[in-house]
């Protein structure tokens, strides 16, 4: 025997359901935080900092991230 029940709610009704935290007040800090930034310019070693938390794989992992860029950036000068 099988059957189906759906049910129509929110996500938030659902987080609420299964007793998750309410983490609302940690994603505006998060976005104002990020805001910010993007407000006053992101500096490389801003960006490395965020990469590098992440990217597992230590070094490894940078320096994938880093050909994958050079990558994306490098076919987007040559198709343009």
């Amino acid at each position: 025997m099988k059957f189906n029940i759906e049910v129509d709610c929110t996500p938030e009704e659902v987080r609420r359901l299964v007793g998750l935290p309410d983490l609302t007040e940690v994603h505006d800090v998060y976005l104002d935080k990020m805001k910010d930034v993007m407000s006053k310019g992101m500096t490389p070693d801003m960006m490395e900092s965020m990469v590098r938390s992440w990217v597992p794989g230590g070094a490894a992992g940078m320096d994938f991230v880093r050909d994958l860029v050079k990558g994306l950036s490098t076919s987007a000068t040559k198709k343009g």
